[in-house]
């Protein structure tokens, strides 16, 4: 925060609803967004990589031994690799998202500046790649080219036929199985729910991790009624809020390994 703001106006403004902020308000939240502290936590693979602490590698270490005449003072030994999975982000951009919309592209941005590969995605009634466009490093040009890009802002949303679209052109290019996918929308969404459901599964089996990330969330004692959200929710991994600072943060520190909440 700025150091003119006290520590309650920098609390107040962590649990803000995007939608009730003013535009000065509106301002400084973009600018903190850029100061998060976003880390990937790293998983393990099959592979292996030498290491001086580990498990013994005996293949490698008697074919140093024919190397070297038979002789081996100390045998070589190897650990798992660990990398840093790509981070897959479904951005809802449709009439019921636009409170929210732009501050999300802005958070979707800052992860894009992350050490990590990140694939992000907005959808209405189609669905449209925008990774190229995030990767500038003005917040406010990327998020401005998306939004002139698209076609469908803040109309209809065609949530199945999204899903469907991700799944059969880009799941495997940007998946992998590792991979955690941060689905943006209010579920909200018109068409067939059996659909949707069937394609949440398979993106959900698709990935290592589905987290849906909800700003109707906003409201306590929310309940998933509606038939977009009630086929999504069985196959998510995690249902998170996403409509404050506070929320976002939360989900920083969850990408980091930090606690994490239980869906709904």
């Amino acid at each position: 925060m700025q150091a003119s703001l006290t520590w309650n106006e920098q609390e107040v403004l962590r649990h803000k609803d995007f939608e009730t902020m003013t535009p000065e308000e509106w301002a400084e939240a973009k600018r903190l967004l850029r100061t998060l502290p976003l880390q990937f936590k790293p998983v393990l693979t099959r592979r292996f990589e030498r290491a001086a602490i580990g498990r013994p590698d005996w293949r490698s270490s008697l074919q140093r031994m024919g190397r070297q005449g038979g002789e081996l003072w100390q045998p070589l030994r190897r650990r798992q690799r660990r990398e840093t999975p790509p981070l897959v982000v479904l951005a809802d951009i449709s009439g019921s998202m636009a409170s929210y919309s732009r501050m999300l592209l802005h958070f979707c941005h800052a992860l894009s500046q992350a050490d990590t590969p990140v694939h992000s995605f907005v959808f209405g009634t189609r669905l449209t790649p925008i990774s190229r466009a995030l990767r500038q490093r003005d917040p406010d040009q990327a998020v401005a080219q998306v939004a002139a890009a698209v076609a469908d802002w803040s109309g209809g949303t065609r949530l199945a036929d999204c899903l469907h679209q991700f799944n059969r052109h880009w799941a495997r290019r940007v998946l992998g199985g590792k991979a955690t996918v941060l689905l943006i929308t209010d579920g909200l969404a018109h068409g067939d729910s059996d659909a949707l459901s069937h394609e949440a599964e398979r993106l959900a089996k698709s990935c290592r991790r589905l987290i849906w990330l909800n700003p109707l969330l906003r409201y306590e004692g929310f309940e998933p009624k509606a038939a977009g959200a009630r086929a999504l929710l069985p196959h998510v991994s995690q249902l998170l809020a996403a409509h404050n600072l506070a929320s976002l943060s939360h989900l920083g520190q969850l990408l980091a390994g930090g606690p994490t909440r239980s869906p709904l």
